[in-house]
């Protein structure tokens, strides 16, 4: 009987997804190992440096009042 009904590709997917969780694993480890060790800062990469956006919380409190102040 022929390899059907979708089968091949639920088995491709799903090897597919396994090896996206072991490659997120692999890393998340490596980022553990690396804070431990002090060579990157605890939390998310989230700094411009990493291609995301800076979302410190450290002139939010100035925006929030000069908004109150405005409105």
């Amino acid at each position: 009987m022929p390899d059907s009904m979708g089968k091949r590709q639920r088995r491709d997917v799903k090897a597919r997804k396994a090896a996206a969780i072991e490659q997120r694993r692999l890393a998340r480890n490596q980022r553990k190992e690396d804070r431990a060790a002090g060579l990157i800062e605890a939390g998310p990469p989230l700094s411009e440096e990493y291609g995301g956006v800076d979302l410190s919380l450290e002139d939010a409190p100035e925006t929030v009042e000069a908004e109150r102040d405005g409105a």
